[in-house]
């Protein structure tokens, strides 16, 4: 369960990110048990700001299913571990050889790039060609015993010492023998990923506010943020427009239409806008700030809930909303 829950958190994300996350984690839920049976509001809210959330709602599924299948106990089979929501290939086959002693061949984003400056393989690694190149040669060097000390040496190889930039080759064991080092080419391998132009999106927020509450929105569970609480959005997440392109919220009479549905609006007021990053794209978010005199009951609606400000701390979340309201908060 430890082993299987520090490599779900550790998918593209620093150790250092992941250290508390994972204590918390363990703290709150302490077996495979108990995570499988905890609402999923609470295990987004423990997952809130470590990022690609489908992760979370991967790991809460897993969990049901090795209660369900197994009984608790994850399975000693890669294959079947693969089976499970959330775990490929190299992750099932790490889960395996650390909990077993199973003699299975992994392939991060760590061990490629030790692969590719050590043998020479050039070509993007995330390409299938490349990748299977990688795979048969992790399968042929894998070891007869001890392979928990093999697999966790070349993690750490590529974590500690062939690191992205200003990899540590003096103190590399394979430096002998290291195609990249012998030609100077550390710089140029692995081959990076070919550029496409980053997308840009825009969307228009509502912190709308009635006392010491603010009202949230359920997130769909696919899609970005899934699953987690956040501000309404106007018109959803848009590719951004031209500079010169007219906005819905251009006017205050525009501004009240939109607002009208949950409450009378006392005043509206444009928050600064900021800028998220997300892998595949920028979203430009434009806030607006709106005070209710009185709420309508209609926002019963179970997409929709009020929350309190003082407890937004531990709200499921995505980062730079939680951010936004908690530097509210802090205001007033």
């Amino acid at each position: 369960y430890h082993v299987w829950l520090s490599e779900i958190m550790l998918q593209q994300t620093q150790v250092t990110a992941v250290i508390p996350y994972y204590q918390r984690f363990l703290q709150s839920f302490p077996t495979v048990f108990s995570l499988a049976a905890a609402p999923s509001e609470e295990v987004m809210g423990h997952w809130s700001g470590l990022g690609y959330y489908t992760r979370a709602r991967n790991l809460h599924q897993c969990a049901k299913l090795v209660v369900e299948r197994y009984e608790g106990n994850f399975p000693a089979d890669p294959a079947l571990l693969e089976q499970l929501p959330g775990i490929g290939r190299s992750t099932a086959a790490a889960i395996s050889a650390f909990s077993y002693g199973t003699i299975a061949a992994i392939l991060d984003g760590n061990v490629k790039r030790v692969f590719a400056r050590v043998f020479g393989i050039t070509g993007y690694p995330g390409s299938k060609p490349v990748e299977d190149n990688m795979w048969q040669r992790a399968r042929a060097l894998l070891p007869e015993h001890d392979i928990e000390s093999y697999t966790q040496g070349l993690m750490d190889l590529g974590a500690t010492l062939c690191t992205r930039s200003s990899p540590s080759c003096q103190r590399c064991p394979l430096q002998t023998r290291c195609v990249a080092f012998a030609h100077n080419l550390t710089a140029e391998l692995p081959t990076k990923k070919p550029k496409k132009k980053q997308k840009e999106k825009q969307a228009t927020m509502l912190v709308i506010l009635h006392g010491h509450q603010v009202l949230l929105e359920q997130r769909p569970n696919s899609g970005i943020w899934g699953g987690l609480l956040s501000l309404p959005e106007v018109d959803g997440m848009r590719e951004l427009a031209a500079p010169d392109a007219p906005s819905i919220v251009d006017t205050n009479e525009n501004l009240q239409k939109l607002t009208r549905q949950f409450g009378d609006a006392e005043s509206v007021k444009h928050l600064p806008e900021f800028t998220h990053v997300f892998t595949h794209f920028k979203l430009h978010i434009t806030p607006l700030l709106v005070q209710l005199s009185q709420r309508h009951s209609m926002i019963a609606e179970a997409r929709y809930v009020w929350f309190d400000m003082c407890k937004l701390e531990t709200a499921p979340l995505p980062a730079p909303i939680k951010s936004l309201l908690l530097a509210l908060g802090n205001q007033g």
